[in-house]
């Protein structure tokens, strides 16, 4: 889970590095500030320029082309509160807690369903939502799509130790045409 959040943590500044515009839209934020009010733990909590969203619900408000607020804090925030539901809400685990094999699971397809998200998105302009990796003359940036990976690879893999420990089955699912998130409960 730690290394979920550094990985989190480290997207995100990138992400404002990359869409320096989005930071400027909270007057007096930073990226350490923003970064604080988004990974706060045990209890996060929820906020007033979200309407009160969290999960993907925040991920989606971050997407919707009339949102005029801070969109990587929107969908860092959802993602982090998204990939917290799937740990229980728990900010540390031990080894008696029993984790749910399908939310870590679902939590690695709604990463995938982000990121095709960050990708296909575009505002009224022709603009990328969000812009993340650069495909500049011949030189490739794809630093994102590394991060992204590891989040997805680490959700995978802890659904994967999770159904080992408890013997249940991973019901996997299809990913259909229209990318919409996969519920997690808890």
């Amino acid at each position: 889970m730690n290394q979920v959040i550094n990985l989190l943590k480290a997207l995100t500044e990138k992400l404002y590095k990359k869409n320096p515009s989005e930071l400027q839209k909270i007057e007096g934020r930073t990226i350490e500030s923003s970064i604080d009010r988004i990974f706060k733990c045990p209890s996060y909590e929820k906020h007033k320029e979200l309407d009160f969203k969290d999960s993907t619900d925040a991920i989606l408000l971050g997407f919707e082309p009339e949102f005029k607020g801070d969109r990587i804090f929107a969908m860092m925030y959802g993602l982090y509160t998204m990939i917290h539901k799937s740990y229980n809400n728990k900010c540390e685990l031990f080894m008696l807690d029993y984790l749910n094999e399908q939310n870590l699971y679902n939590s690695a397809r709604n990463i995938e369903i982000f990121v095709w998200r960050l990708k296909t998105r575009h505002m009224t302009n022709g603009r990328l939502v969000i812009l993340t990796n650069s495909f500049e003359d011949d030189v490739k940036n794809l630093s994102y799509e590394r991060i992204f990976g590891k989040l997805i690879s680490l959700q995978d893999t802890m659904a994967l130790i999770v159904a080992g420990r408890s013997g249940r089955v991973i019901k996997e699912v299809i990913q259909i045409a229209g990318m919409t998130f996969f519920p997690i409960s808890i």
